[in-house]
């Protein structure tokens, strides 16, 4: 059912892609896109998990490189943003009470469509919020999920006057002040797309633009800023998945991919991070920014080549490197 996707001419869908909604257990209504391998041997099943304001269209391409290496991709819209039911009146903005009801949302895509229509063995590709997701939701993938590749994980914000800590301080005071649904950063999307030279997204304007039309074309998948309550729930979800206790039961080898010129996340905290994690690796694209998966072809084939050196578990290992900061 292709006719659940938002096509523009410079961003098709790949080959034989399938399109649907699947109903989580508190009884939200997701979009999913699956996208069948058409190259041999099969490889098993990459699942996709998008950043904050994304949708399922914006990996078109990412669903098509991996399938034209043997693996089946599937990825969904996140509840509160893409094609997938929001929570709020007013649809623009990001809102979540608890990271919890994402790691639920994973589970019901698995039960609903990864388990019966996908092939595993099942990965992991995700980016910023999805990578974190994928950290918090690590207790209930441990016998499902082999190994994982984060992009880019949301551990810290850089670039802001306040620490990470105090940002959570004051979400949660205003949060029980009965302001969780306000914005509490940015405010509602602008009309018009920003220009190029002002993005901290990505180098590659080709990739800007074509995103940038997509949602100017359908302007009911983009999003404004995250509420109050999106914001406390962010750094709630940080601070289990930094938890000395919690970090010891991650069993899944993953490998952390941090953009050396990442102005929204901070490269140093992913580095710190995966240097603690049993089992974590980490490799930094030297003038990336933040959206690895949308940049340049000199930066972007360098995670394409990580990952297929270290998603199919083959014995040679990557001589990975830590960031210069």
């Amino acid at each position: 059912m292709t006719d659940v996707f938002n096509v523009i001419p410079s961003n098709p869908p790949p080959e034989k892609a399938i399109g649907g909604y699947f109903t989580t257990v508190d009884g939200k209504k997701l979009r999913y896109g699956r996208f069948p391998a058409v190259a041999r041997p099969l490889k098993g099943t990459v699942i996709i998990l998008s950043g904050r304001n994304e949708c399922i269209e914006k990996y078109f391409e990412t669903a098509r490189n991996l399938s034209e290496r043997g693996f089946t991709a599937a990825t969904f819209d996140w509840r509160g943003q893409g094609g997938s039911d929001r929570l709020l009146r007013d649809p623009q903005r990001g809102h979540v009470r608890d990271f919890a009801s994402y790691v639920k949302d994973l589970d019901s895509f698995f039960e609903e469509v990864v388990l019966p229509d996908c092939r595993g063995p099942y990965y992991i590709l995700g980016h910023s919020t999805g990578s974190l997701i994928a950290l918090l939701a690590t207790p209930s993938l441990v016998n499902r999920v082999q190994r994982m590749v984060l992009a880019a994980p949301f551990f810290d914000y850089i670039g802001l006057p306040l620490s990470m800590p105090t940002i959570a301080r004051i979400a949660g005071v205003l949060y029980w002040m009965g302001l969780g649904r306000m914005y509490g950063a940015w405010g509602a999307r602008p009309r018009r797309s920003p220009p190029f030279a002002t993005n901290k997204l990505t180098t590659d304007i080709g990739r800007y633009r074509r995103n940038m039309e997509l949602y100017e074309k359908f302007p009911k998948l983009a999003l404004g800023g995250p509420t109050v309550a999106w914001i406390r729930a962010a750094c709630r979800a940080v601070e289990i998945v930094q938890d000395p206790e919690f970090m010891q039961r991650i069993n899944i080898p993953i490998m952390f991919v941090g953009a050396g010129n990442d102005e929204v996340v901070s490269t140093r905290a992913i580095a710190d991070y995966a240097r603690r994690l049993r089992g974590g690796q980490i490799l930094t694209i030297a003038g990336a920014r933040h959206e690895l998966l949308q940049e340049a072809d000199i930066f972007r084939e360098q995670l394409l080549a990580a990952f297929d050196a270290f998603v199919p578990g083959n014995d040679a290992r990557l001589e990975l490197s830590h960031p210069s900061l």
